[in-house]
This record gives C-alpha cells, sequence and structure tokens, in this order.
C-alpha cells in the first residue's frame, strides 16, 4: 500500500509539517517552598538569580601561580593542572600571607598525590612563594602586596613505575591477585592498590563476615627497578547472620514496616550486597531524603549482627504540571497531584490529566486523558506490590478516534533481583466514532499477566546485559461474544566495547500476535497493532505503520515484528551520538507474512545527565507512505531501548 489519508493534521505554515519536534517541561512542587530562593537551575545552568554566596575573606592576599611540570606528557599534564587549587582557584584571594604557604603545602600534598595516582612514585613538588621554598619560609612569612604573590610550582613526574612483587596475608592468603588487577608488570597507579585492598574486604564480607577489616598496608618502592612490591591482607572475623533490625528517624512512616520491606530478615546470613539492596528498596519507596543503614563494631550475644536502619522523611504530598509541544501534533499541558504515604506504609495515591493535541485540530479532536491510580508497595509480602488503577482516554490519532474507560488491578511480585511476575483483571469499555471499520462499542474482561527478567546494568542508560518481557492478555468482549488474547514479547541486549564502555552496541527485538475468534472489526481499535513513532520505528509518524484498505484507512493488525539496532559512541563524558536503524512490520494476519516492510534510519543526540541521558533522534523514513512523514524529530529522557 503506497497511499494514505493526511488525518486531521492541520497546516500551520502552507505546507506539511513532517517533523515530530517535542519540547516538554515538567515542574513537580512540593508544599513547602523555601522562602529565600535566590536562583533557578535547570541541568545545572542557572536561568536567574545568582549562583552561590558571596564569602568575606579576611585580609585577603591575591596571588599568581606558575605550574611546570618537565617532561610530563598531555595526559598526566592536565591530570596535575585539574589536581592543583592553586592554580584552579588563582583568582580567588587568600586570606592572609600564612593563607598562601597554608594552600601552596596542602597543593603539593595533592599533587604528589596526583603522581602517585600515575604511578610515577619517584616524582618531586616544589613550591616556592615569592622565591623561597615554601620549607624555608618562616613561621609568619610576610610578602610584598603591590602586585600578586608569584607562587612557583615545579613537578619532575620521574618515571612510571609498574607492579612487582604481591602477597596476600591473613584471611586474604591463598587469593588471587590477578583477581584485584594487581600482575607483575601492570599498572601501579594508588588508586590500583588502593581498590585492591577494599576489594578484598569487601569479598571477605561477601562470605558473611561482618566484622572484616583491612590489616596494614606495605607499598614498597624500588626505585632501581621502577617496581612496586605490595602487601596486602585483611582479617575476616566470625560468620554471622542478621540480627535485630530498629529502626529510627520515622514520623508518619511505621517503622515495623520499614524493617519488613527492608527484607533484612533475622538469620538470614550476612551479605553487603544485601545491605545494598534494601536501602535501595527504600529509597524507591520515595517517602524517604535519606536513609543510613548502620553496622556495629561487634556481633550480639547471640552471634548475630543487629542492624540500625536511619531514614529521615521527606514530603509526602506533592504536585506538579508539564507542558509539550510537537510540530505535527500540536501543544499539551497536563498536571497532577499525589500522596507518598496514606496510611503510614507507603501507600502512594497520584491522580493525573492531561490534554494535548491543542493547536493542531478544533476542540473536538483534541486528546484527552485522566486517571488515578494507587499502590500498595509490601502487599500480603514484602516482594508483592498492589496497583489499581482507573483510567478514561480519549485518543484521536490519524488511525482512528475512540474513547475508553478502564479499570484495572493487578499484583506484581518479584521472584527474584532480576526477574519479576506480574497478574490481575481488567474491565474496559471502548467506542470508537471514525475508523475503518465506522462506529462500534466494545465492553472487554481481561486476565493480563506478564513476566520480566532485568539484566542491564543501568535501566536508563546500560552499557551490559540484557532485559526481556513476555506477556499474555486474554479478554472475552461481552457485546460481541467474542474471545481474544494478545501475546508479545521483547528482548533488547547491550554489549560494550572498550575499558569505560566508549561505544555501545545495542539491539531489540520484538513481536506480538492476536488470536481468536470473530474478525478484525471484532477487536477494539486501541488493542490492534500499529507501529511508527519514537517507541518503534522512528522517521514514521505515531501509529503511521498498518495495514491500509482499499479506501487509504489503516485497519490495524493482529501480528507485528519490530527490530531496532543502535551504535551510542560517547565522544565526551557528557555528549553522545548515536546511528540507529528501525525495521517493523504490521499484519493482517495471526504471522506477520512481511510483504510490508517498513525501516527508517537515522541519528542521535545524547546529553548525559544524573537521572539518566537526554535524548535528541532524527531520523528518515527508507520507504515513506504516499503523503507520509519526510522525517521525524523525537526527544525524550533515557535511551530509546
Amino acid at each position: 500500500m503506497e497511499k494514505k489519508k493526511a488525518g486531521r493534521t492541520s497546516d500551520w505554515s502552507g505546507r506539511r509539517v513532517g517533523a515530530a519536534c517535542l519540547l516538554a517541561t515538567t515542574i513537580a512542587i512540593s508544599p513547602a517552598l523555601s522562602s529565600q530562593a535566590y536562583a533557578f537551575k535547570i541541568f545545572g545552568i542557572t536561568l536567574f538569580g545568582g549562583d552561590d554566596e558571596t564569602v568575606d575573606v579576611i585580609d585577603p592576599v591575591r596571588y599568581e601561580a606558575t605550574l611546570e611540570t618537565g617532561d610530563a606528557d598531555a595526559d598526566l599534564n592536565e591530570r596535575l593542572e585539574n589536581a592543583s587549587a592553586l592554580v584552579s582557584d588563582e583568582d580567588e584571594p587568600v586570606s592572609g600571607d600564612l593563607g598562601v604557604v597554608i594552600k601552596a603545602r596542602e597543593d603539593r600534598d595533592r599533587l604528589v598525590a596526583a603522581l602517585y595516582e600515575r604511578a610515577r612514585y619517584g616524582g618531586v613538588v616544589r613550591i616556592a612563594v615569592a622565591g623561597t621554598d615554601i620549607d624555608s619560609l618562616p613561621p609568619n612569612p610576610t610578602f610584598d602586596h603591590s602586585k600578586p604573590v608569584p607562587v612557583t610550582i615545579n613537578v619532575e613526574p620521574g618515571p612510571e613505575f609498574t607492579i612487582g612483587a604481591v602477597r596476600f596475608e591473613g584471611d586474604a592468603a591463598g587469593r588471587n591477585p590477578a583477581d584485584y588487577d594487581l600482575v607483575p608488570g601492570g599498572e601501579a597507579g594508588s588508586l590500583v592498590i588502593l581498590k585492591a585492598g577494599e576489594k578484598l574486604v569487601r569479598d571477605i564480607k561477601e562470605e558473611g563476615r561482618p566484622l572484616a577489616k583491612p590489616m596494614e598496608r606495605q607499598v614498597t618502592a624500588d626505585h632501581a627497578k621502577r617496581t612496586i612490591d605490595v602487601v596486602l591482607g585483611a582479617e575476616g572475623g566470625p560468620v554471622a547472620p542478621f540480627g535485630t533490625v530498629t529502626v529510627q528517624g520515622t514520623k508518619t512512616v511505621k517503622s515495623d514496616f520499614v524493617s519488613r520491606y527492608s527484607r533484612l530478615d533475622r538469620g538470614e546470613r550476612y551479605s553487603p550486597e544485601q545491605l545494598k539492596k534494601a536501602s535501595e528498596r527504600l529509597r524507591e519507596l520515595g517517602v524517604f531524603s535519606s536513609i543510613t543503614t548502620k553496622e556495629p563494631d561487634s556481633l550480639a550475644p547471640d552471634g548475630s549482627l543487629p542492624l540500625m536502619i536511619e531514614v529521615s522523611e521527606g514530603k509526602h504530598r506533592y504536585f506538579g504540571f508539564g507542558l509539550e509541544y510537537s510540530s505535527l501534533d500540536g501543544a499539551g499541558v497536563s498536571g497532577y497531584w499525589g500522596h507518598r504515604n496514606l496510611f503510614g506504609e507507603a501507600e502512594s495515591l497520584r491522580v493525573e490529566g492531561k490534554v494535548s493535541g491543542i493547536g493542531a485540530s478544533d476542540i473536538t479532536t483534541f486528546d484527552y486523558s485522566a486517571g488515578i491510580i494507587f499502590t500498595k508497595p509490601g502487599a500480603f509480602v514484602p516482594e508483592a506490590t498492589f496497583e489499581s488503577r482507573l483510567e478514561a482516554k480519549s485518543e484521536n490519532p490519524d488511525a482512528y478516534q475512540a474513547q475508553s474507560v478502564i479499570y484495572s488491578a493487578g499484583l506484581s511480585y518479584e521472584l527474584s533481583e532480576h526477574d519479576k511476575l506480574t497478574g490481575g483483571g481488567e474491565i474496559a469499555y471502548f467506542w470508537t466514532d471514525e475508523d475503518a471499520f465506522g462506529k462500534n462499542e466494545y465492553l472487554t474482561f481481561s486476565l493480563p499477566v506478564s513476566y520480566e527478567r532485568d539484566m542491564r546494568d543501568n535501566k536508563l542508560d546500560p552499557t551490559e546485559g540484557y532485559y526481556g518481557t513476555l506477556s499474555a492478555k486474554p479478554s472475552y468482549e461481552a457485546l460481541k461474544g467474542n474471545v481474544f488474547s494478545s501475546f508479545e514479547g521483547s528482548i533488547a541486549g547491550y554489549y560494550g566495547l572498550g575499558a569505560e564502555d566508549k561505544v555501545v552496541l545495542a539491539g531489540r527485538l520484538a513481536a506480538g500476535t492476536l488470536i481468536g475468534t470473530g474478525d478484525l472489526q471484532d477487536i477494539p481499535a486501541t488493542r490492534r497493532f500499529y507501529q511508527g513513532g519514537g517507541g518503534s520505528v522512528r522517521g514514521y509518524a505515531y501509529r503511521e505503520i498498518s495495514p491500509y484498505n482499499s479506501d487509504d484507512d489503516a485497519l490495524g493488525g493482529r501480528s507485528y515484528v519490530l527490530a531496532s539496532f543502535e551504535t551510542r559512541v560517547k565522544v565526551t563524558e557528557s555528549i553522545g551520538i548515536v546511528p540507529f536503524v528501525d525495521v517493523g512490520t504490521v499484519a493482517t494476519e495471526f504471522v506477520p507474512d512481511f510483504n510490508d516492510i517498513r525501516a527508517g534510519a537515522g541519528i542521535g543526540l545524547r546529553y548525559a545527565t544524573p537521572f539518566g541521558p537526554i535524548r535528541l533522534d532524527v531520523a528518515v523514513p527508507l520507504n515513506k507512505y504516499d503523503g507520509g512523514e519526510s522525517f521525524g524529530i523525537y526527544a525524550g529522557i533515557g535511551q530509546a531501548f
């Protein structure tokens, strides 16, 4: 099919705009606002107001620093410049003449540490103030203030050392040094040695020994051979289980719920990993601003390790709003209100609403949605979460116009750290005012169930692992007596290249099918399959990929296959580029016939933030529909998959 109706998109500029450019802003507000808010920042950029408070310096003295790094290579030279506070703070005066000397002595320690990090154990750092070495200055020096005090920093890096002999002692004896990156002839930087010592203690603690501690570290430099001999050790202490868990700092959240939800069960063998996971679980509840788990220095009389969880509760009520604009779909506005602790066990209630399509069409074909969601973590058992949701929607893509009211309730259960099973029930009423089959009404009763396995190292920006899902949604349509079921599955994998994963290869494969009695028109339009848009085949409009009838009306399909491949390349620590290809097909049969395969290709820009990369993708359809989009621009937070 090479034709497609243009739909309801308006033509503001006298020609069709073939972009889906999105600019979204969301602001969340807590009830207690600071009365002294002087600045506003977004992504670290100050939009208005002051950035820092002014600090008055007593007896200010200005200086001028000169750094000489001898035969240091470019990388080491940059590292030394970054380590020197005298250089980086040169525009900031110090307090008194003694302040110059104190800053110089601290700088020498930092520069020596920087040399040791690069295995330059024979390096020498000399600093002179006003021509005199800082070790030769009197206790209370006086300098000429008619001009900035000259400070000269001279660094002789010396040769690079390598690892020599390595020996582990105590309860660490017998372990393989290579497992700790300590290999004769290998990298000998101080950070490598420190990390090895920390990993030794951590590994022994993972054996259930909570009182494990390091022994005295011995590092000996052989300047003639340019090697470092390392002796590391650790004392393990007894194996112990978790003991009594006490909670401090709660106000409205019940302390027994905190200890129960942490899943630090009494009698379970001690594990630092379990402590870390407990903190992550509690943090994900959203009710605490801080969480600290404290371990004592000794065991209880019964041989167990008592624990204390200290928490600080955050604001439980919140509200916010969002604004968005798309050159194709117009503007949108959304708002929400929520409560994170209704009954004392982190039960959450969220009310939200959204209107979109403003400006792209008249008010009768805006998209509307409203919903109320209740969530109960730790329902019945700590591993289970109950969710109840009531939603009303009016959807008006080019393919159809439909309204729906949906109520669902379900329980998700964490089978393990990586596996989760979800099941529940759903009642939905749909009616379509306009689609390929005219006006229809549907009343469906469904029993959705899904399973997911998450082996990614990072949910928003993975560099290794995989993520897979399987879902089934058996349904009964009561008005026509029709039974149908949808089945979907997806798998995404990630593989990082290089020591720092500067390049990550990412791929995704997804497929779905609808089986059951009745014709295609007996299935609600919102349950049929479509492709196209930022979440599937980029370069095509939202739900543009579909089988079409002879009147160029989108039918939706019974089956689909989707594949995507990306090469995620880090240009800097913050900026990345991502060339990608998406391929998809939708068919009216239970199994795709691959007669109409649509592909899109493009390139994306990524900007790293603490909450995940900001994504901007530009894509073109490789075999577009007649009258379809020529390119698409997609924005979001997190990787595309």
